[in-house]
């Protein structure tokens, strides 16, 4: 399985290869990383203030970031948060640019949290407390992009395919007649397809969708209402889906056999499906220095995540004047040829790297208040392994280690209060997660929202638009690797609507 999935890995981190020795990582490197990241999470007045909750508290983000912030809660409360993302992107590929979209619905937050809080007669230096369960989607994979340019002969995809790699690519390529071996056994181009001196319209998409999403059991409690300590168990689920195609064709098809041979076009489809689970904890602490000022900190372990995927490819092949690759009495003739691979299963487990947290939240009086958080995480430290030891990950976490850095995470936010009403803006900066300086991958987000409070009931609306840039190769060469620029943009809408009882 491990071989099957290294064509699309390396497609996926192929740019940061050539920064060591053009050694291409191995498969599961990428989903290390993948799998690791998240993304502002929470309800609307969460997402609304860039998710900027460490010290703040009393919100039912507080789940993920510090559930300390659980312990300033005053009245038990039910929220539930609907969300709408609308995704584009551009891409650039050899000169060449496309554009594309993808939309989700889907549930940012659900949960409530129950409060004991005692009465000010009671002279318990522990106030009171809250319990909370709540669901929070702390990462959104849904993104789709194309692209399209005209390959030269040293970069098109028929000369990848000659080499000595034992690949999924490699083999359906053989099968399809589009490859051959040698003396020496390394694939060369059939005689069918030696278009190494002509250049190919190359195409192709990529549609990925999931989520990964949080469910979260925690309990933050009140001492003499200036120190608040809470901690949490988180329970993860992901869900992963990508669909990749690419297609490669003769640009002169009004004019047969212009490479020199019978090739006319491919078309090559892979599918991954990733299904897991996994389990983290995490403990923090918020001071409240005067009615003004409140310091918060948060550690969260690694989650320890089992990951099950199923992978698949195939390849179809046109030509245009028909091939007989076995000559003789009574052989066959084709003009389109086809393989496809057995379908691959693989499970696995991923141990994400630690985070730690600090916040600071300035509290003016009725007006409202400003925050803001930082994040440390340590990419290069997540681990991949398997109980079966004929798979050994040793080359993939050796590559997490090389490809991979620290990074901080930054959040700042702030809202303002009419009576009733209230404001809110914010930014978050995720940090770029990779060694390699040549490309910038920080992915940020400006939010905004408003809402109304009433004594029983409250009402919020958040937008967020992200931005990311993500570099990806259809495949590798030894040199001139063709690399998509890819910018994405999403936009995203919730509502939370909130009981207090």
């Amino acid at each position: 399985m491990k071989n099957l999935k290294y064509w699309l890995a390396a497609a996926f981190l192929g740019p940061a290869s050539h920064s060591f020795a053009q050694q291409a990582p191995q498969g599961y490197a990428v989903d290390a990383l993948r799998f690791s990241q998240t993304q502002p999470s929470g309800t609307a007045r969460s997402l609304g203030i860039g998710g900027a909750t460490v010290a703040m508290g009393a919100d039912l983000g507080s789940l993920v970031t510090n559930p300390a912030g659980l312990g300033l809660y005053q009245r038990s409360e039910f929220s539930f948060t609907p969300g709408l993302g609308l995704g584009s992107t551009d891409s650039n590929y050899l000169g060449s640019t496309a554009t594309d979209t993808r939309n989700s619905l889907h549930v940012a937050s659900l949960g409530a949290v129950f409060v004991n809080r005692k009465p000010d007669s009671d002279n318990n230096p522990w106030r009171g407390g809250g319990l909370a369960l709540g669901l929070n989607r702390i990462s959104d994979y849904n993104q789709n992009f194309r692209y399209r340019g005209t390959a030269g002969p040293n970069q098109n995809i028929l000369n990848r395919l000659e080499n000595d790699r034992e690949t999924d690519l490699d083999d359906l390529a053989f099968e399809a007649y589009l490859t051959e071996r040698d003396s020496r056994g390394t694939y060369v181009p059939s005689d069918y397809s030696q278009a190494l001196q002509g250049s190919l319209v190359q195409e192709g998409t990529v549609q990925v969708s999931g989520s990964q999403t949080q469910f979260d059991i925690g309990y933050g409690a009140s001492y003499r209402d200036k120190l608040y300590l809470g901690g949490g168990i988180g329970l993860t689920n992901v869900r992963y889906n990508s669909v990749t195609t690419l297609s490669a064709t003769d640009p002169s098809a009004a004019a047969p056999n212009t490479l020199g041979t019978a090739f006319q076009s491919l078309a090559y489809r892979e599918t991954l499906e990733t299904r897991g689970a996994g389990v983290n904890a995490r403990i923090g602490a918020i001071y409240r220095a005067n009615d003004a000022l409140r310091v918060g900190v948060s550690v969260q372990t690694p989650t320890y995540m089992q990951l099950a995927e199923t992978y698949g490819s195939s390849i179809n092949a046109t030509f245009d004047t028909p091939i007989q690759p076995e000559p003789g009495p009574g052989a066959k003739t084709y003009t389109n040829t086809s393989a496809v691979s057995k379908p691959g299963e693989f499970d696995y487990v991923l141990t994400s790297p630690f985070r730690a947290s600090g916040g600071v939240a300035v509290v003016v009086g009725k007006y409202g208040f400003l925050s803001g958080d930082a994040e440390y995480v340590n990419y290069g430290h997540a681990r991949l392994s398997n109980n079966n030891y004929n798979n050994d990950f040793g080359l993939d976490n050796d590559d997490v280690r090389n490809l991979y850095q620290s990074a901080v995470n930054l959040r700042v936010g702030g809202e303002l209060r009419f009576d009733i009403f209230r404001l809110r803006a914010g930014y978050a900066r995720y940090g770029d997660a990779y060694k390699q300086s040549g490309y910038d991958r920080t992915q940020s987000y400006f939010t905004g929202g408003a809402g109304i409070r009433q004594n029983s009931f409250f009402l919020d609306v958040a937008g967020v638009y992200g931005t990311s840039k993500r570099f990806y190769s259809p495949y590798t060469l030894s040199s001139n690797t063709p690399v998509v620029n890819v910018n994405g943009t999403r936009f995203t809408t919730t509502f939370t609507t909130g009981f207090l009882f």
